[in-house]
Formats: C-alpha cells, sequence, structure tokens
C-alpha cells in the first residue's frame, strides 16, 4: 500500500488529475462565495473581453476599448480571443456560464503545464525534481488565482511556453526535418497566443540550431524547415493585417501605448494605469479619432522622446519595475510590507523565495557545466525584459514561472544537499575516533 501511494504521489497524471480536481472545487467555492457576472467593465476580459464581444457579434476583430467603438484592431494576435469569442457564440456574451467555461478552461491549462514541467525537470535534473516541480505548481498561488480572476491568455501561454521550452531541450534527439517543422508550428502557435514568447526565440533556437550542428547533423535543412513553417503560419495573420490598415504588422500593435504607459512626465514610479484608454476617456475618445495605428505611434514617438530626455527617470522607473517583476512589490520593500495583511505578507515571502530558489537553480546548473543551462538563463534574463522598459506585473512574468518553478525545486534540492554535505562535514570534524589507547 505504501508502494502504490509512493508511485501515484509520483505519476505525472496523477498530479495533473489533482490540481485540475483542486482548481475546480475552488472555482466552485469562488461562485458560491462571490457570484460575479463577466462585465465589460471588470478585469475579466477587460480589453480582450470587448475583442471577443465584437468577434461574437459578427463584427469582426475590432473595438478593444470599454467606453468606445473604434473599429478594426490588432491589439491581440488571434488565437485567445477566437476561442473566447466562441465560447460567448454557444454560451453567450459575459454570461455566468460563459464565464465558468472559460475559467474551467484556464483551469485545465494550468494543470496541464504540470505535463511540460515535469518532462523538463526530469530532462535536466532527474526524477526527484520533477516530482518536486509538479507538486510546487500545484499549490503555487498564482497558477491557482490567475486563470480564475483573468479572461486572459496567460495561463494558455504559460502552457505553450513550457512545451516550446520541452521541446527545445528534446531537439537533439529530432532527426527528421518532420520533427523541426512541428518545432516551428509549435513557436507559431505560442507567438500567436502572445507575442511576448517571440523574445526567446532567437536565443532557444540559436541554441538548438547550434547543438545541432555541433553534433554533425543536417542544420541547415532541419532548420530551414522549423523557419519556413514558422514564417508560413504567420502569414494569414500578417496579410489580415495589410488588407484592413494597409501597414505590414505582423504580430500586434499595442508596443507604443505600453511603452508611453510607463514612460511619460506623469509616471510616480512604475506606470501611469490611469492614462490607459480603457480608463480614460479622453484617451478613449483620441484613439477613437486617430485610429489605432496612429495613435499607438504618436504614443510610441512621445514614449523614447521622454527617454531621451529623461533618462534617469527612465532607470529609476526600470528598477521599479525590476522589483516589481521579481519580488512582486509596486512600492518599496518595506513600505509593502508594512501596510500589508498578513495573507499579502505571506505571498510576498513565496515569491521572494520562489526567485531566490530559482536564481540559485540557474548557478547550481552554470556550476555543475550542464549544457542545458544556457535556455534556462536565457528564459530569466529575457523574457521579463521588456517588462522592465514598459510595465510589470506578476500576471505578465507568469508564462515563465514554469521554468522557475523547475530551477526552484532543483534549487531547493541542490541548497538541502549542500547543507547535510557540511553539517556531515562538521559532524565528522568534531566526532572523536574512538576511545584513546590505554597505557
Amino acid at each position: 500500500m505504501v508502494q502504490f501511494f509512493h508511485r501515484l504521489v509520483r505519476s505525472p497524471v496523477f498530479i495533473v488529475a489533482f490540481a485540475f480536481a483542486a482548481r475546480m472545487l475552488l472555482l466552485v467555492h469562488a461562485w458560491k462565495v462571490a457570484p460575479l457576472a463577466v462585465k465589460d467593465f471588470l478585469p475579466y476580459g477587460y480589453e480582450l473581453g470587448r475583442v471577443a464581444r465584437a468577434i461574437a457579434a459578427g463584427q469582426g476583430f475590432s473595438s478593444p476599448l470599454r467606453m468606445v467603438d473604434s473599429g478594426p484592431t490588432v491589439w491581440f494576435t488571434p488565437i485567445y480571443p477566437y476561442i473566447v469569442a466562441g465560447i460567448f457564440k454557444i454560451w453567450g456574451t459575459y454570461t455566468d456560464l460563459s464565464r465558468m467555461i472559460i475559467q474551467t478552461l484556464n483551469y485545465a491549462f494550468a494543470a496541464l503545464t504540470i505535463i511540460p514541467i515535469y518532462s523538463i525537470a526530469r530532462k535536466s535534473f532527474g526524477e526527484a525534481v520533477a516530482v518536486w516541480a509538479s507538486w510546487f505548481w500545484v499549490f503555487l498561488p498564482t497558477s491557482l488565482f490567475f486563470p480564475l480572476t483573468w479572461i486572459w491568455d496567460t495561463s494558455m501561454t504559460a502552457l505553450f511556453l513550457a512545451l516550446i521550452f520541452w521541446a527545445t531541450l528534446s531537439m537533439h534527439e529530432a532527426q527528421t526535418v518532420w520533427s523541426w517543422a512541428g518545432y516551428g508550428a509549435l513557436w507559431a502557435a505560442g507567438v500567436l497566443i502572445n507575442p511576448s514568447v517571440l523574445s526567446l526565440l532567437p536565443f532557444l533556437v540559436g541554441w538548438v540550431v547550434w547543438n545541432s550542428r555541433r553534433d554533425g547533423a543536417p542544420w541547415i535543412k532541419f532548420s530551414s524547415a522549423a523557419i519556413l513553417v514558422f514564417a508560413i503560419a504567420l502569414v494569414p495573420w500578417t496579410v489580415r493585417n495589410y488588407r484592413v490598415f494597409g501597414k505590414f504588422i505582423v504580430l500586434r500593435s499595442n508596443f507604443g501605448l505600453e511603452l508611453w504607459l510607463g514612460n511619460n512626465p506623469d509616471v510616480p514610479d512604475s506606470w501611469t494605469p490611469w492614462l490607459h484608454p480603457n480608463d480614460n476617456f479622453q484617451e478613449a475618445l483620441k484613439y477613437k479619432r486617430m485610429g489605432e495605428i496612429a495613435y499607438m505611434a504618436e504614443k510610441q514617438r512621445e514614449a523614447f522622446a521622454f527617454i531621451r530626455t529623461h533618462p534617469l527617470d527612465t532607470l529609476q522607473f526600470s528598477f521599479h519595475r525590476f522589483i516589481n517583476n521579481w519580488l512582486a512589490v509596486s512600492d518599496s520593500p518595506i513600505d509593502s510590507w508594512s501596510y500589508s495583511p498578513y495573507y499579502l505578507k505571506l505571498f510576498m515571502i513565496l515569491n521572494v523565495l520562489l526567485s531566490l530558489f530559482t536564481f540559485a537553480g540557474a548557478l547550481f546548473a552554470y556550476r555543475a557545466g550542464r549544457v542545458d543551462a544556457f535556455p534556462y538563463a536565457m528564459v530569466l534574463l529575457i523574457f521579463p525584459a521588456v517588462f522592465y522598459l514598459t510595465h510589470a506585473s506578476l500576471r505578465y512574468r507568469f508564462p515563465m514561472d514554469p521554468i522557475m518553478m523547475v530551477l526552484a525545486a532543483y534549487g531547493v534540492g541542490q541548497t538541502i544537499a549542500l547543507l547535510r554535505g557540511r553539517l556531515a562535514r562538521r559532524s565528522a570534524a568534531v566526532t572523536p575516533v574512538g576511545p584513546l589507547p590505554t597505557m
């Protein structure tokens, strides 16, 4: 019986099932305690929900703002908005049932993320780390609550980034063109869910190609297949954008706005959410009057002008966003700790520990001379970099949390092993070898 239980808790299938069941219990509890319909003026959906509403209403991919109907948009890439629109079309726009189905789907994404977490950890660090990383994910607060509170692509992006990372570590075993074509298709799906994934493409794909070349594989043929499939998969969306806006827009348009929200004269320490056109009526009217592309271009010019003329302020804002990304505090850590209730203090402690052990795990992997230390380092260094420049949030960081979970589990294990080794050596140094011989 003990052996059966031991095998059960180490099974990734059981961990996935347990994670999904626990999240569904949380969903039922949330609906009983605080039932709340999906509304376009609430955080559930926000701009994404508005676009999904427009699609379901037959108005096309359009009108992301809640206060104005602004016409066609390229605010998002298409996959997740169309998923939400399909749910709205079948079960009703902004209905309770639609919201519950979307949250259930998000929880399914969160639970399924355990499969790549387990596989990544097992491939890099062994089965014990894989099991611990998977169970850590089951109880990670953000993986419990983000799928519930955000009708957004957050959970789906985390799943696909983890799948991409798993595939990246496994590509040295791929010796067929079809495997590399599938790798390119996986990247395309991830990018069309959330373009933030694109920042890692040159580094992870470059690492895979370098390893393939080093191993003597036909890397030119393989990499060409991956790049070709990736490019072809993006063509329909790019063509749609060109036909609608008369401009070459590969993925999305809103970088200029996000950059301006974090870099303008009114920024107090990190960003200016009250100036967002979804919350500021004057900005919404300006957005509608100018059109999306012209509005975004103007915001980008204003942001770059502020960055050029206020380099010290920009550095200060970026530092605040760096702290927010890794410590989950928007104010100074001391101030945040002093006025936070006990449960937020506990959350802060857990997040700090997660970050510390993540970097510890990356350091241990580097010192051990692991070949796969590079892709882990790139995720930590590259993925959050754009958020230091625009504005940061744990929700924005969430797609890289599965990779962090693997490194953190490895960091915990290595730290425990290191401490045990030191205690053992200290004990051996102070323990007498045996009784002294008698004369």
